[in-house]
């Protein structure tokens, strides 16, 4: 409630002003200024500048300049009121007219009493409005000349509902702040005057300045009735948020002082109980914990940091489970926990043979870490290797035989479409939800600190704003610094160094240089048919009878019947199509066997056709005749090698190079490169120079919805448009692969192994490579070559006698077109 009274204060109140009684009597004996017939008197007046003050209203106020001072002094010494101005503007200096509001109030001033400062304090009553119609002087004090202005009301039924509605309001306002006291309600309801129920309600609400003034200009008692109601309406919504708000702070605190005395009793059952604080408990058993668990010095350092926080904290601090989940990574990652490995080479090999067949680079491979650590135990330093091959060859399930070997725990982490660097590393503590990064969470689950960890699919590795996870494996598989691998999360070294680490990948060229120095590569190019033969004989159809309820059937597949599906009804380079299509034969037997009717126990060909359905895949064929212009190139592919006929037509144009059948950039600087050599070798193949200005070359390689690329057929394109150029037929038995140079060299080229098997598959009996990779034949099985006839060659010029037939002695088919070209017209 504002200082101003609006109603006679108790005897014997003292305080500034003294005895407050005595001075409102002292109040109440001032007389008003006379006026004329029009309601104008002339009286002195002063600034009010802090305070706004109603009719019928008592409030103390402060003096501080002296021209307010000589006023005051001047209508005292009358006995008489004085008028008090209000500033329009707070930056008014108060010299015109225009510098106060049109209303003022006429004031009954008591006795001034000094204060601090040279200022003076004293009592005033408000009397009435005043309208100020003019100012006649300004020194030594103000004098104005006023109009007196009357509440003049008549009353009707719309003022009788504002009044009700303003104390409703008014008394809603009191219920709900508790600076206003009852009184002030009860005095509202004996007030039946609209002007003065207004301005004691104005005075009882503590409102600003500017908000008394608006009040104090309306001079019809129903206008300052609407503007309060306004003012009222809106107190009262604060006070009901107000309300709201600390009765929910009411309700917290309330079920904090609730929660606290149920934990106080139960702390006090449990001390009667002897079972104690569980609090206390819990932080004793997390202290033997750490006591009892192998950890290095700077872990158990931390450790003991982190439980010391948590004891000063409140059981119900938030950060008492950061400080937890925290303690409860750092007690269960193995740190010094080891388990012993197997170091029997004999032990070793049988198992890897037992449950891969071939492979024999990875398993030399492994072989020879074991033998190395049996000969030297303490060697610190584990392979990182990387399994390179197309899907379904048996890498991730190397991987697991490799720990059976060497009897570690094997665990595994795929890495494709990982993006997110914090992955790897883990989020710092400081967010909400923090966790480290997957490495660290693979080593709890293994529990053991070396076992087998593999990288999945390390090609499919991603990269965006949140970081390069590619970058963060670079401490992880760098022998150098993973025995001090930094986890965000754990803020403390972790040891990775008795890790073997092996990943795995389809493709070598979406994974950085820098990670691909850190690791060894092994290749897994691919099962040839003979090996796929095997794989099934051993793994594939003992599985599948099993899985399918035949293991104590004795069913049986043909050789034949294998090659069948492996040919016509899968295209891979792994096995996992092939054990499919075992399964579903197997599958139509099963159901044969549960409906009681006859089924096959030997699988032949005939039965594959019945059960898998029509041809999935076709083989491209060997071409059934010597022709011109046609050479067989062979491809490698993820799935083994192809075969794969270059064609080439000569055309009347004007020395232009057509090449078709979706080939790629490569491929077609190998087209231009052979062209350009048959130009600049034009006089020995007995062809025409000038021939090249007035034909087109045409280059066709079948199956044009197939990408092609790579630099392998180029002697095949060469011999190609030999071929085509000299007439000379090129023998249909005859397959070939390397790349040439503007100077006729072969250079050597990838994919020998399946490129030889693919022709040998193909029906061909001879296959051109080049010299430099006879290295290469080693990987061929003898069978194979023993059926087939290898031809290496270095030169260009080595080629066209395997190759082609001999050249046609009669006469040239260049000069034979030329001819054609420039016969005389008629």
């Amino acid at each position: 409630m504002s200082d101003e009274q609006w109603f006679p204060p108790s005897d014997g109140e003292e305080g500034l002003f003294g005895n407050i009684h005595q001075r409102t009597d002292e109040l109440y004996r001032i007389v008003n200024r006379e006026s004329d017939d029009s309601g104008v008197f002339i009286s002195p007046a002063f600034i009010l500048k802090d305070v706004v003050v109603f009719p019928r209203m008592i409030s103390p106020i402060f003096i501080s300049d002296d021209n307010s001072q000589k006023a005051i002094e001047a209508a005292q010494g009358q006995n008489k009121t004085l008028v008090a101005l209000f500033l329009s503007d707070q930056g008014a200096e108060g010299d015109y007219l225009s510098d106060f509001l049109p209303v003022g109030i006429e004031l009954a001033v008591g006795r001034m009493l000094s204060m601090q400062g040279g200022s003076h304090s004293a009592l005033v009553q408000g009397r009435r409005r005043v309208e100020i119609i003019n100012i006649l002087q300004t020194e030594p004090y103000v004098i104005v000349e006023a109009r007196n202005v009357p509440d003049e009301f008549r009353s009707t039924k719309r003022l009788t509902a504002l009044m009700r509605t303003t104390r409703s309001l008014f008394e809603s306002c009191v219920e709900l702040n508790d600076s206003l006291p009852e009184e002030a309600h009860l005095f509202s309801m004996n007030i039946n005057d609209p002007g003065w129920l207004a301005d004691m309600i104005a005075t009882s609400l503590s409102l600003p300045n500017d908000t008394r003034k608006d009040l104090m200009i309306l001079t019809h008692p129903g206008d300052r009735l609407k503007k309060l109601n306004q003012i009222l309406a809106e107190e009262l919504d604060v006070l009901e948020l107000e309300g709201e708000i600390q009765a929910q702070v009411q309700t917290e605190v309330d079920r904090s002082h609730r929660e606290f005395y149920l934990r106080e009793q139960m702390k006090a059952i449990q001390t009667e109980l002897g079972e104690g604080d569980i609090w206390n408990q819990e932080i004793v058993e997390l202290s033997e914990r750490i006591d009892e668990k192998k950890f290095p010095e700077e872990v158990k350092s931390q450790a003991f940091r982190e439980l010391s926080r948590l004891e000063q904290m409140p059981p119900m601090s938030p950060e008492v489970g950061i400080i937890r989940t925290y303690l409860d990574w750092l007690l269960d990652l193995p740190w010094e926990e080891e388990s012993e490995d197997n170091l029997d080479v004999l032990h070793a090999n049988e198992v890897l043979e037992r449950e891969h067949y071939g492979l024999k680079k990875a398993k030399d491979r492994i072989i020879e870490y074991i033998a190395i650590r049996s000969l030297n135990p303490k060697r610190l330093r584990q392979p990182i290797l990387c399994f390179v091959g197309p899907p379904g060859t048996g890498k991730t399930s190397l991987g697991k035989s490799i720990a059976n070997a060497l009897g570690r725990k094997f665990v595994r982490l795929s890495l494709g479409g990982v993006r997110d660097e914090a992955e790897i590393r883990g989020h710092r503590r400081t967010y909400i939800g923090a966790m480290p990064g997957r490495i660290i969470q693979t080593m709890r689950r293994a529990e053991t600190s070396n076992p087998l960890f593999m990288l999945d699919e390390i090609d499919k590795l991603g990269a965006d704003f949140r970081g390069d996870p590619s970058s963060a494996l670079l401490e992880v598989l760098d022998p150098e610094q993973n025995n001090a691998f930094s986890d965000h999360y754990l803020e403390v070294s972790y040891d990775l160094s008795k890790v073997i680490f092996i990943t795995t990948a389809n493709s070598l060229s979406t994974i950085p240089p820098a990670l691909l120095d850190r690791m060894e590569i092994i290749e897994f190019s691919g099962y040839i048919e003979e090996e796929k033969l095997e794989i099934a004989r051993r793994f594939l159809i003992p599985r599948q009878m099993e899985e399918n309820g035949l293991s104590d059937e004795q069913i049986s597949f043909q050789d034949a019947s294998l090659m069948k599906i492996i040919r016509e009804y899968t295209y891979e380079a792994g096995v996992r199509n092939f054990e499919r299509e075992i399964g579903s034969v197997l599958r139509k037997i099963a159901r044969l066997k549960t409906e009681k009717k006859t089924y096959p126990k030997r699988i032949t060909p005939q039965a594959i056709r019945k059960y898998l359905g029509p041809q999935q895949y076709f083989e491209t064929e060997a071409e059934m005749e010597d022709e011109v212009g046609v050479a067989t190139a062979l491809a490698w592919t993820e799935n083994g090698g192809e075969i794969m006929p270059v064609e080439v037509l000569i055309l009347d144009g004007k020395g232009n190079l057509q090449i078709t059948g979706q080939i790629g950039e490569v491929m077609q600087e190998s087209a231009q490169a052979a062209l350009s050599y048959i130009k600049s070798r034009a006089e020995l193949l007995e062809i025409d120079s000038d021939i090249f200005e007035n034909v087109d070359v045409h280059l066709h390689v079948p199956e044009g919805g197939i990408p092609k690329d790579g630099p392998s057929a180029g002697i095949t394109i060469t011999t190609a448009m030999i071929s085509a150029l000299t007439e000379r037929p090129s023998f249909h038995l005859v397959g070939m692969t390397g790349e040439i140079t503007l100077r006729g060299r072969v250079l050597p080229v990838g994919g020998i192994k399946e490129k030889v098997l693919a022709s040998h598959r193909a029906g061909l009996k001879k296959v051109i490579i080049p010299i430099r990779n006879e290295k290469d034949l080693e990987d061929v099985p003898k069978s194979v070559l023993k059926e087939m006839e290898i031809v290496t060659v270095k030169h260009m010029d080595e080629v066209l006698p395997v190759a082609l037939h001999p050249p046609k002695s009669a006469e040239k088919i260049v000069k034979r077109r030329s001819s054609k070209k420039t016969a005389p017209e008629k």
